[in-house]
């Protein structure tokens, strides 16, 4: 029987998209204006997202605590909330679309590994999040998903498969529990 060896392990493969001068500037900058909890404004975080490279729409607010791993990987559309300790570990790219609410502790994880090799290859793939879509506290979207239009991933539920636009997903892995209707104020 084969095992996993990680003195074999290579990941010479993987592109960061920076340099180690900026990615170097980023984590500092990231640990001092975005994961610091005494830092409550969205203007300054997103000023600092802009200068590494994200696009960054109109009306975003992101919450204190958040962590993201490549801004010249993302793409956060209009109106979207980022929650408090929101994670998005972004190896690859991801889009978020407008009016979406990525709520407390919610996780878009790109990383993964092929625990079937040896080696225990990397595997990034992006992630797309469309309009209206809500991901609930504590929820995880895996890489190579497409959460669609106004979708919600209720709270503490796994996305390992892309879902359908207008439904609700719950559990690990999430399923589909019914659908989503959005009424007239």
């Amino acid at each position: 029987m084969v095992k996993t060896d990680l003195s074999k392990y290579n990941n010479d493969w993987f592109d960061e998209g920076a340099g180690v001068v900026k990615r170097t500037l980023w984590f500092i900058t990231n640990a001092l204006v975005l994961i610091n909890p005494l830092n409550p404004l969205s203007g300054i975080k997103i000023f600092f997202l802009r200068l590494f490279g994200a696009k960054i729409g109109k009306g975003v607010v992101i919450k204190p605590g958040v962590n993201i791993k490549y801004p010249w990987k993302l793409v956060v559309g209009d109106y979207t909330w980022i929650g408090e300790r929101v994670w998005i570990d972004n190896l690859d790219q991801v889009t978020v679309g407008k009016n979406c609410c990525l709520s407390q502790e919610s996780f878009v994880l790109i990383g993964n590994h092929n625990f079937t090799k040896e080696t225990f290859d990397l595997m990034v793939a992006p992630v797309i999040i469309e309009d209206g879509v809500w991901l609930g506290a504590r929820s995880i979207v895996t890489g190579g998903i497409t959460c669609k239009s106004h979708s919600v991933l209720a709270v503490n539920s796994v996305a390992s498969q892309s879902i359908d636009a207008n439904c609700i997903y719950r559990g690990n892995p999430a399923v589909k529990v019914k659908e989503r209707v959005i009424e007239d104020v």
